[in-house]
C-alpha cells in the first residue's frame, strides 16, 4: 500500500453504535478533507478500470461524493442513484435491505441503452446497497462494467451477495 493510500486508511474512524445500536459506522469525512487522501483513494477506486466504463454512477450519499472525485479523474459524468422521492422524474426503482432497516433507490434512464457503468459506494458491508444499484443499472438497460468501493467490512456477507467487486480498503 503507497503512503498516500496508508495515511487516507488512518483517517477513517470508526464510530460504534451510529445510526444505531450495535453498528460500527465509518467515518469517512476526514480523508475527505485532505486533498492527497482524497486524490489517492479516488484513484485507487477508478484505476482498475481504466477504459472499461462511459460513466460512474454513485449511491446516495457518501457514494456520490466518492463517484464524483472519480468521474473527474477519469473524465466521464455521473449518474446519481438517489433514496426513493428525491429524483423529479425516477425511470426505476429498487428495495433492498440494510443492516438496520429497508430503503429504496431510484435512478433516471438519460444515457443511451448498454452504457458501460462503473458503481461506487463508500461501504460494502452486507451487499443490499450495492446489489441494489447494480440491479438498477441493468434493469434500465446499461452495463455494470465494475463495483468499486472505499472500505469492505469483512465477514458481513457483502461480498458473496455483490460478488466482483474491488475495495481500496478491508477490515474484520
Amino acid at each position: 500500500m503507497s503512503p498516500e493510500l496508508a495515511r487516507a486508511e488512518s483517517l477513517i474512524r470508526s464510530i460504534p453504535d451510529h445510526p444505531s445500536p450495535g453498528i460500527l459506522f465509518r467515518d469517512i469525512t476526514p480523508l475527505l478533507a485532505d486533498a492527497d487522501a482524497l486524490q489517492a483513494t479516488t484513484e485507487a477506486l477508478v484505476t482498475p478500470f481504466a477504459g472499461t466504463f462511459d460513466v460512474v454512477a454513485g449511491v446516495e450519499a457518501r457514494g456520490f461524493i466518492l463517484a464524483g472525485s472519480a468521474a473527474v479523474v477519469a473524465g466521464t459524468g455521473l449518474v446519481p442513484i438517489r433514496k426513493a422521492g428525491k429524483l423529479p422524474r425516477p425511470a426505476a426503482s429498487v428495495d433492498y435491505a440494510l443492516e438496520y432497516g429497508t430503503a429504496t433507490i431510484e435512478m433516471h434512464d438519460d444515457l443511451p441503452a448498454g452504457t458501460r457503468i462503473l458503481l461506487i459506494d463508500d461501504v460494502l458491508a452486507t451487499g443490499g446497497t450495492l446489489d441494489a444499484g447494480r440491479q438498477l443499472i441493468e434493469r434500465l438497460g446499461y452495463v455494470v462494467a465494475g463495483i468499486s468501493v472505499l472500505f469492505e467490512i469483512e465477514g458481513l456477507g457483502g461480498r458473496e451477495v455483490v460478488g466482483d467487486v474491488h475495495t481500496v480498503f478491508r477490515s474484520a
